[in-house]
């Protein structure tokens, strides 16, 4: 079959799969946190989402000051603030917590590869220090879940 065709049935396949399971069929961890906390939780990371797809198209547009500057503001370390990371530790789970933790270490690592993907134009170093933030995103959703 021929490349260009592969992808797409592969695409229409997943698409079939069921992409929920019934909460007894869902092994991950069930967190607990209050109503308040947990709109905020999602509100965190629904803007994580966003600066990912923004930190693509900068990436895209071969504007990787940019790319840097959404990766430090609103994923790495130096977000935590604005997060309130400090609030919401207390109601994770000590592995969801050092995955979280791992995933802002790790956009602050890409910040940087970034910066100097704007001088060495070595997309793929960019690309690959990006891939290990959104790594720690799926460990953490495949493993733990809101209640």
């Amino acid at each position: 079959m021929h490349k260009t065709l592969i992808a797409p049935l592969i695409f229409a396949a997943l698409l079939s799969f069921p992409l929920t399971l019934a909460a007894e069929d869902d092994t991950r961890v069930a967190i607990d946190m209050p109503a308040m906390m947990r709109t905020h939780m999602l509100a965190n990371m629904r803007d994580h989402l966003l600066a990912l797809q923004e930190i693509q198209s900068s990436l895209a547009a071969g504007e990787y000051d940019a790319a840097a500057e959404v990766a430090e503001k609103r994923l790495g370390m130096g977000s935590l603030g604005t997060h309130g990371a400090s609030h919401m530790a207390g109601f994770m789970p000590q592995g969801m917590q050092e995955t979280g933790t791992a995933m802002h270490r790790a956009a602050s690592r890409f910040a940087v590869t970034a910066q100097e993907t704007a001088v060495t134009r070595d997309l793929p170093s960019a690309l690959g220090a990006l891939s290990r933030v959104t790594v720690q995103c799926v460990a953490c959703h495949a493993s733990y879940r809101l209640k």
